[in-house]
Parts: structure tokens; sequence; C-alpha cells
């Protein structure tokens, strides 16, 4: 028998391709229906007008995601509330790519897209844990000069080390600690300004998942986010 928990455990692997969050997380899955060997899970976005193709890329993600669960032969994944709603479901519905579903309209295939904001994902992940380690005495020569096998087991440290393994980056402990997006090694000299670039991209991301969070719950009713965590 397949159960809807295991389904949900498959769907928070996928991410808003823009936020670096699982769509479990977000709250952007409304329902997950099981018959026999056959799933359909709903899906909603913070407003109309979201982009088609990161609209796109996560319905179809998430019907890769629910047929990776054993027993599962069938997924049917509809995204309600959207403004592409049709042509999204039909196009995820028989497998076809975002530029047959949008014919003239995709400037970018998905998995361009999906390998731009896991870079800047990536990078947001990086700095987040050399702020950490900042802020424990460690100088920026020192993290210039860190390997893997440097940092410490943490919840933080493994998903940045799957983020690094997502962009096909070196994760053995001996590779360098801080890289680029391509994997090239941040030179001490230039470990500031590669610094301050970062904590943009993380405080861009930071934001914009705020303001999905709470345009999703002024959308359809739900307790405000930031009072939650209060």
């Amino acid at each position: 028998m397949i159960e809807s928990e295991r389904v949900l455990e498959a769907l928070s692997g996928v991410r808003d391709p823009e936020l670096d969050q699982s769509i479990t997380e977000l709250g952007f899955v409304t329902s997950v229906e099981v018959e026999g060997e056959s799933v359909s899970v709903r899906l909603r976005l913070p407003t109309y007008f979201c982009a088609a193709n990161f609209a796109y890329l996560m319905a179809a993600d998430a019907k890769t995601a629910v047929l990776s669960v054993a027993g599962v032969r069938e997924a049917r994944i509809v995204l309600e509330d959207h403004f592409a709603s049709g042509e999204i479901n039909d196009g995820v519905g028989d497998d076809k790519g975002f530029e047959e579903a949008f014919p003239g309209e995709a400037e970018k295939g998905l998995d361009d897209l999906r390998r731009v904001f896991r870079r800047k994902g990536f990078v947001a992940r990086q700095e987040k844990l050399c702020r950490a380690l900042l802020r424990d005495g460690r100088t920026p020569a020192d993290l210039a000069a860190m390997r893997l096998r440097d940092l410490s087991a943490s919840p933080d440290v493994k998903v940045y080390l799957d983020r690094r393994l997502e962009l096909g980056l070196d994760v053995s402990p001996d590779a360098p600690f801080v890289v680029d997006g391509e994997g090239k090694p941040i030179p001490a000299e230039a470990f500031a300004e590669h610094l301050r670039f970062a904590r943009l991209v993380g405080l861009s991301i930071e934001g914009n998942a705020g303001l999905c969070r709470g345009l999703l719950a002024t959308r359809y009713g739900l307790p405000d986010p930031e009072e939650a965590t209060l």
C-alpha cells in the first residue's frame, strides 16, 4: 500500500528554483490522494502570475518525485489557480518539455533554468556556513585555505554538500571549501568580494521566500508565517 506520508517525503525533495526551499516547506502542496497505484497531487502558488517556467519546473519535478515512490505507477499533478494551469497541467501530464508546452515562449530549457538557480542556492548556502565560521573566530584567510574535511558535520553542512553534488562539483574531503558556482577555488585576496556577492544572493533568496510565504498566506487565508515563528 502506498502511504501519503511517503509521497510527501518524496515531494519534500522538490524545491522552488528561485527560493531554494522545498515545496512542502513553503506550503505549495495542498493535497495528496492515493488510489491503488495512482497518486494525485494538487499544488498552489503564491500568486496567479508566478512565472510559467518556474511553475512548470516544480510541477514536472513533483511528478518525477511521486513516480520515484515504490509502487506508484501513475502520477497526476494538478496546479491550481494559475494563469497557465491548463498548459502546465496538460504538458506535465503528457510528459512534454517546457518548450513543447509553450512553443515560441521558451528562451531556455528547464535544465538550464534549474542549473542557474541551483548555483545561486549553492552560493547562498556556502555564505551561510562562512558567516557561522567567521563568528566562531575563523579569519577569511582560514576559510580560503579550508578543505571540506575541515567542516564539522551538521545539517547545514549536509545541505551544502548536497548542493555541491547537484552541480557536479567536487565533494571529496580534499576539495577546497570556498569555491564559485563552477567549482573554482576563491583565493584569499578575492574572498571578501566573493563573500559580499554571496551575501547579496542569500539576502535576495531570503527576501523572496518571505514575500512568497506572505503572499500565499494572504491569498489563501492561512496563518501569518511571521507570527507563527514568534
